[in-house]
């Protein structure tokens, strides 16, 4: 175990990596990982149709109505789960807080809410640890560094909200609504704010980061992104390195919460899970190339403005009606 203090670890990221990877390297790696994207995802459709076939009808009928119900929700999350995830792709955040803030407006219960995203993100985030690995994006100390407290406010974050979105689901709503309006704030906020060249590095409190950051993903839905990533990233230290850490730290205590909401709530409105997986998992490999050519400071002020309105709606739904 190693005995690095935290200002140790966070210098590191910055000094000991001085391996340089030229752009044909990082496309080819790029394409390796798409590849066999591409060749897990066929197989599992292989599967999947072929297990078809040996459905009864009555099976065909009782699949076709649970897809359908809730208003065709699957279909909806679908959609909800293609486009958060290029959104995700592009900024490195956004995921979390889009499905959070469109789940509530469907009058999804706040428990049901995070428990369904962390259970889906479980695997797309997996799936971006493991690109990054690949990548060699991931500062092992870092991400180690990370993940220990990011696990105990997950836990802790699940809990709790498992206990107040139970018992005040009335007043837990427009709470995580408020909640979502301030990160969609932060993201209007990264759109405009200007680059600095050689800024000062400053002190990052690992600990508390991971800590404040697990709780507040897990009882919110959503927000490791804007507050873990971006906190490192505004500090001043190499954003490859800590969005590849923040990555793996945040595949682990996304399955922490999950773990934590099963063994709590169960596993309902798994149309809403099974929605906002597939949606994500196709889209996860070609997010990078789908959203390259796209403005991204239009799309961070796009994602703030429809996150801000939908707590509003949530806010005013829960006041007025």
């Amino acid at each position: 175990m190693s005995n690095n203090t935290p200002e140790e670890i966070i210098e590191e990221i910055t000094h000991s990596h001085d391996v340089v990877i030229t752009q044909q390297e990082l496309n080819s790696s790029r394409r390796k990982v798409v590849s066999k994207y591409i060749v897990a995802i066929a197989f599992v459709l292989l599967v999947i149709l072929f297990s078809y076939f040996f459905l009864s009808a009555e099976e065909l009928t009782l699949l076709q109505a649970t897809l359908n119900k809730d208003n065709h929700l699957f279909y909806w999350m679908l959609l909800i789960g293609f486009g958060a995830e290029i959104v995700a792709g592009s900024m490195g955040m956004g995921y979390g807080v889009i499905c959070t803030s469109l789940l509530l407006i469907m009058n999804v219960p706040p428990p049901v809410v995070s428990a369904s995203i962390h259970s889906a993100e479980a695997f797309t985030s997996a799936a971006g640890t493991i690109s990054h690995w690949q990548l060699g994006n991931i500062n092992k100390k870092l991400a180690k560094a990370l993940a220990l407290p990011a696990i105990i406010g997950a836990v802790a974050g699940a809990l709790l909200l498992t206990y107040v979105g139970e018992r005040y689901a009335k007043i837990t709503k427009p709470f995580i609504a408020a909640y979502t309006i301030y990160l969609g704030i932060k993201i209007l906020q990264n759109a405009f704010k200007k680059k600095t060249v050689n800024q000062q590095k400053k002190k990052s409190n690992i600990t508390v980061l991971g800590l404040i950051g697990g709780f507040i993903d897990s009882f919110g839905g959503g927000g490791w992104g804007p507050l873990v990533t971006g906190t490192f990233i505004k500090n001043g230290h190499t954003p490859r390195f800590v969005i590849g850490s923040s990555t793996f730290a945040k595949c682990i205590l996304t399955v922490a919460s999950a773990t934590t909401f099963i063994f709590t709530i169960g596993i309902q409105h798994w149309n809403v899970v099974a929605g906002l997986l597939i949606g994500g998992i196709v889209t996860a490999p070609f997010s990078a190339m789908l959203t390259a050519k796209l403005p991204t400071k239009k799309m961070f002020v796009v994602v703030g403005v429809v996150v801000i309105i939908c707590g509003l709606i949530t806010i005013g739904r829960a006041v007025f009606l």
